[in-house]
């Protein structure tokens, strides 16, 4: 499987973890999450779930207001308490 924007694949023989990370940045913050491929069961499963949360933390950033060109308190709690539920 092949990173894709914004999904970087972690595969690694020597460590402990095995799956998808998600990061992006909006404005001066950024949001990561890590779908691990053992708690989600397996390396598709956690691919489908790391891009269903892409999709609706894009949706959520994009329709946000900025203040200063930053974005709002109120928008980064939402995002983070997205990523939190995601999976």
């Amino acid at each position: 499987m092949k990173s894709k924007k914004n999904l970087t694949r972690f595969t690694y023989e020597s460590a402990a973890f095995e799956g998808w990370r998600l990061c992006i940045s909006r404005a001066g913050t950024t949001f990561t999450r890590y779908f691990p491929d053992k708690k989600l069961g397996g390396g598709k499963k956690s691919l489908a779930a790391a891009e269903k949360t892409l999709a609706e933390l894009k949706t959520l950033l994009e329709g946000s207001k900025r203040v200063d060109k930053k974005l709002s308190p109120a928008t980064i709690k939402k995002a983070e308490k997205l990523l939190l539920e995601a999976v």
